[in-house]
């Protein structure tokens, strides 16, 4: 089982790269599925290709180098041709929650900067709601940050600090994440208002209207849904 769903990761990934065009700046999401779309992105680097990528964390930077990516920033290139990220869920209008790789904020900030996002993602992170499955990540400061908690626990959430290898886990940015259920999701949009007009609140894990595309591998293949 675990072979059929990396397989589908693959396709996934493999498909979203064919938009890629010569000359482009990619901004390269974090995450598995991501690391086969970055393999082989890598491959298109060993023919010639003058594709940079702008990586949305520290691992991505430096599985995107190893693959022999030219690597940029935001600061050198602010504008992004596209960007190929994955998705912890996906609901049928492209709404998305991201983080559970921990890269969230600048997951986000890349996004924004780019003309296109395609997503990639195996049929597992389809969902009819946000939050069936997943928490939604929100980046806090540390500073305060059991104030943040209560916060946001106000507007319905059930806040867990996230920990890694028994530590409190530390974002790139050197900020924690705050893993906040909630029992129903009516308005991701709304919501991600509300949360990151939290005190604290550096980002969250919802991307709502960030899609153009989501390339979903499946065991036939790989099908194709575009924002309406």
């Amino acid at each position: 089982m675990e072979k059929d769903v990396e397989a589908m990761k693959r396709r996934a990934a493999e498909a979203a790269v064919s938009l890629v065009k010569e000359g482009m700046v990619v901004g390269l999401g974090t995450g598995s599925t991501v690391a086969y779309a970055i393999a082989k992105l890598g491959q298109m680097a060993r023919n010639g290709s003058d594709v940079r990528g702008v990586p949305t964390s520290i691992a991505t930077s430096n599985l995107a180098k190893k693959h022999g990516i030219v690597v940029t920033s935001l600061e050198e290139c602010p504008k992004v041709d596209l960007t190929i990220d994955g998705a912890d869920e996906v609901d049928p209008r492209l709404d998305l929650i991201k983080g559970m790789g921990g890269a969230l904020f600048r997951e986000k900030v890349v996004a924004a900067a780019s003309k296109r996002v395609a997503i990639a993602v195996d049929e597992s992170k389809l969902v009819r709601r946000l939050g069936s499955r997943v928490s939604v990540p929100v980046e806090v400061h540390p500073f305060g940050w059991k104030v943040t908690k209560a916060l946001l626990e106000a507007l319905g959430a059930k806040a867990v600090l996230r920990s890694s290898d028994k530590t409190t886990y530390r974002t790139d940015n050197d900020n924690y994440i705050l893993d906040c259920e909630f029992s129903l999701i009516r308005s991701p949009a709304k919501l991600e208002r509300e949360i990151n007009n939290v005190p604290g609140v550096i980002e969250n894990g919802l991307f709502v209207g960030v899609a153009h595309i989501v390339f979903v591998g499946t065991p036939k293949g790989v099908r194709k849904i575009r924002a309406r």
